[in-house]
């Protein structure tokens, strides 16, 4: 018995009708596929970069860690003497630039015997490569970097120092295994000397003796380390870089689950306009003895058996997706947080049975509703034909959608929770709930409203859309869900990349940039360079920069330390500023990045670690930066070289001076630069050009789940409007015996989608406004710290709503073209 209402009720209807449950299916399987394979690939990605820093630390208890320009080597001789230290490997490191490509390499140059009893997986098997480190061009590579070089031993490899190439040879590989990513190796003093680091260290791994105190000794050797120095565990270490990435992996899983959520509205839509079609067949049920609990078990059976399917094709679907976009694209999703890492497919079991768990649930909350409802209905009211907004009108919302929406405003003022935007995402899925259960409502209260038109079709139409506003509403609802979020969505990448364009132009004044390397940390220029470059001819203006780092939490990336002159003229300050009195600390400028994670006020005095000692510096202002994600600090040039006595520049901005060429101009610098490697020189335009094209590169997979939303919502359109021409076969039979032909009714359908359409563009507009707003200043503003203005692209919104309106009609129209191809007859017999 048992069996048979399993097949009557659940398996029957999807049997009955393919083409709603295969929607629904896809919807529910597409949106746990992007779940699965964001996850999985960001997964894969913190996986690497974990196993990367804990091969690197080896045995090592702690690691002492600088910035970026190092700390005095005679720091080390007095840490490998304490009691508690049984070994210390002093150790160089920097991301290099490779001459003549975007490329760069991590190299570490560190003590191969020393080693040995820190970090023995580093050193290769053979011994005789090991003697061959101590050859100042030697230089051993991972395989991962042998692979993305295109090397092999006994070749070449050039590097960018300074404004000179330097050629090492590679001696030999690390053993496969032993660090899985992009890696050279050299010995401490050939790396000192050939990446003009004589005398710096970057970091001392410490292995301690048996009994230490590991806490303590940290506590205690901390207060002997110089300012922005750091001895931490290597798991704070390994931590430090996935941190940075924290909040944009959250913002894909949340479009993932927005994906989701919009299947689950599918599934509910469908729904009920299904069940509301087989009334009589539980009424009569429930004629002969089923209950009202075993019903609704059954009816919820449904929408589990479409999420048990949409899970599993998932859940596939998205391994694959990951694995294959991990072979051919790598672990970057578009921001460049992953962009040097040398992926493996980490496949985590709970991870895929929560994402079939999850796909699972939101079918079945999709189902519950309606076949509560359906349940609950008394048999003989369920059995008395047109009584579908009957039975609609039991399911009183409005009450409960404004005080979700309220809720969901409420919550977009809370703070963030551990750094990440969760009471903003919270407030967007409370007003999304919120709105679409005040639709009923709103819907009824604007068709009222709708005059009848003359021509007969369109006002049959009219009238049918007037008599259920509440059928309409499920319509509208599936159109609003996705809608609103593509114009949220539009709403934001617009005012990022417009503010984006606008910070640009401040950033850029200059009419040429002039860098030693295009990417890296050991190109600089020298003071004779830039003495070279400043007595260029055409030139009206030249100014140099330099950037290091400082590291003032070891838990987070350092703080980019920009030294220029006169950083108000150029930085674009927002809010208040101060000048300091000359008997106060020297100002700063800190950015939004930096006064939000290090909670930075204007005015405050702050100890900064610049130079070998700490100085007080006064906080003068913040300004925007949407460059630098750990956050970014900039003082006057000439402070910083008194501090550091650092007269290197990192590059040079230069004004032409009236009637020069640019061209003209790259070519006397690079004249003056004879016997260095060819510096690059940019236009400002060409680097606008060049950050908008990787913004856009960066939105890449945000606008490929936004369309996968869009779809999932189109295919409720399609649901919805088939399920209700489907029930409204009596009546095309009757007004066909009235003398309407097809293509009148198909007027009707016609114009019905485009009015359900039209309310759902203009509902999903205001409320896709009222999400970007959230997105804007609560979601932005908590994940990344970044302030920007709203810019609504209007044009792009009312194409947008147009095309939307377009495929809705088609699709009402699509979707009757079943309901009428039954004879006339047939289509009335059952009222007879």
């Amino acid at each position: 018995m048992n069996f048979l209402l399993f097949n009557a009720l659940v398996l029957g209807p999807l049997r009955e009708n393919p083409g709603r449950a295969t929607l629904a299916v896809v919807a529910i399987a597409l949106g746990v596929a992007l779940g699965v394979a964001v996850h999985l690939i960001n997964a894969s990605a913190l996986n690497e970069m974990s196993l990367a820093a804990h091969h690197l630390a080896g045995e090592a208890d702690l690691v002492i860690r600088g910035p970026r320009g190092g700390f005095d080597e005679t720091l080390y001789p007095r840490i490998a003497r304490l009691p508690e230290v049984e070994s210390a490997n002093p150790a160089v490191e920097a991301d290099v630039a490779i001459a003549g490509s975007e490329a760069t390499l991590r190299i570490i140059g560190f003590d191969p015997l020393r080693a040995a009893q820190v970090q023995p997986a580093l050193l290769p098997e053979r011994r005789s490569l090991v003697s061959d480190l101590f050859d100042p061009d030697a230089i051993l590579l991972s395989p991962a970097a042998a692979a993305r070089l295109g090397l092999k031993t006994g070749d070449s490899l050039a590097i960018r120092v300074g404004t000179s190439d330097v050629v090492l040879r590679v001696a030999g590989m690390l053993p496969e295994g032993a660090y899985r990513q992009p890696l050279g190796v050299m010995d401490i003093g050939a790396a000192q000397w050939r990446l003009a680091r004589v005398g710096r260290l970057n970091r001392i791994d410490l292995r301690l003796k048996p009994g230490t105190d590991l806490a303590g000794f940290r506590h205690v050797l901390q207060k002997e380390l110089p300012p922005g120095v750091h001895a931490v565990t290597p798991d704070v270490e390994a931590g430090r870089d996935s941190g940075l990435s924290r909040a944009y992996r959250l913002n894909l899983d949340m479009l993932a689950l927005i994906a989701l959520f919009t299947g689950a509205f599918l599934v509910f839509s469908s729904q009920v306009l299904a069940l509301l079609r087989r009334r009589p067949q539980f009424a009569l049920l429930r004629a002969i003895g089923l209950t009202r609990a075993k019903l609704a078990m059954l009816l919820i059976a449904e929408g589990a058996v479409i999420g048990v399917a949409g899970s599993i094709l998932g859940v596939i679907a998205g391994y694959f997706v990951a694995d294959y976009a991990v072979q051919r694209f790598g672990a970057d999703l578009g921001a460049g947080y992953f962009r040097s890492i040398t992926p493996h497919l980490h496949v985590d079991p709970q991870a895929l049975v929560f994402y079939f768990i999850l796909g699972l649930l939101f079918a079945v909350l999709g189902s519950a509703a309606p076949a509560l409802e359906a349940a609950r209905r008394p048999p003989a009211q369920a059995l008395r034909a047109g009584d579908e907004e009957e039975s609609l009108k039991r399911l009183r919302t409005a009450g409960p959608g404004a005080g979700l929406f309220v809720v969901g405003l409420l919550l977009a003022l809370a703070p963030p929770v551990d750094g990440l935007p969760v009471s903003g995402y919270a407030a967007i899925a409370f007003i999304l709930i919120g709105a679409v259960l005040i639709l009923p409502r709103l819907a009824s209260a604007c068709l009222r409203r709708l005059p009848l038109p003359r021509f007969a079709p369109t006002a049959l139409a009219v009238a049918q859309l007037q008599a259920t506003p509440r059928q309409a509403a499920i319509g509208i609802a599936a159109i609003v869900t996705s809608f609103s979020l593509m114009v949220a969505m539009l709403i934001m990448v617009n005012s990022f990349r417009t503010s984006l364009d606008s910070w640009l132009n401040r950033m850029l004044p200059a009419d040429l940039y002039l860098r030693a390397a295009r990417a890296g940390e050991t190109g600089f220029l020298t003071p004779d360079e830039q003495a070279r470059i400043a007595a260029t001819p055409a030139l009206a203006r030249v100014e140099f920069l330099r950037s290091q780092n400082l590291l003032l939490d070891p838990a987070r990336p350092p703080v980019i330390l920009i030294a220029r002159a006169n950083p108000p003229e150029l930085l674009p300050l927002i809010g208040v500023t101060v000048t300091p009195a000359a008997d106060q600390p020297p100002p700063v400028w800190v950015s939004e990045v930096a006064a939000d994670l290090y909670r930075f006020r204007v005015g405050e005095r702050v100890a900064l670690p610049i130079g070998e000692a700490s100085s007080l510096f006064t906080i003068a202002g913040i300004w925007r930066d949407y460059a630098r994600q750990a956050g970014a600090i900039a003082l006057e040039r000439g402070l910083y070289e008194r501090l550091t006595g650092d007269h290197l520049a990192s590059e040079a901005a230069l004004w032409l001076a009236p009637g020069a060429s640019q061209q003209e101009v790259a070519r006397a610098l690079r004249a003056r630069l004879e016997g260095s490697a060819a510096p690059e020189i940019t236009s400002t335009g060409d680097v606008r050009a060049a950050s908008l094209a990787l913004f856009d590169r960066t939105f890449a997979v945000t606008y490929a789940l936004e369309i996968a939303a869009v779809l999932i919502g189109l295919f409720g359109v399609s649901v919805s409007f088939g399920s209700q021409a489907l029930a409204r076969r009596r009546e095309f039979g009757v007004l066909r015996h009235i003398g309407m032909t097809r293509r009148e009714i198909g007027a009707m359908l016609g114009s019905e989608g485009m009015l359900v359409s039209a309310l759902g563009a203009g509902a999903g507009c205001a409320l896709g406004w009222l999400v970007s707003l959230i997105l804007v200043h609560v979601v932005n503003r908590q994940s990344f710290h970044w302030s920007m203005e709203l810019h609504v692209p209007w044009l792009p919104l009312m194409g947008l709503a147009l095309a939307l309106i377009a495929a809705s009609v088609a699709t009402a129209i699509w979707s009757g073209r079943a309901a009428m191809r039954d004879d006339v007859v047939r289509a009335v017999r059952e009222d007879w």
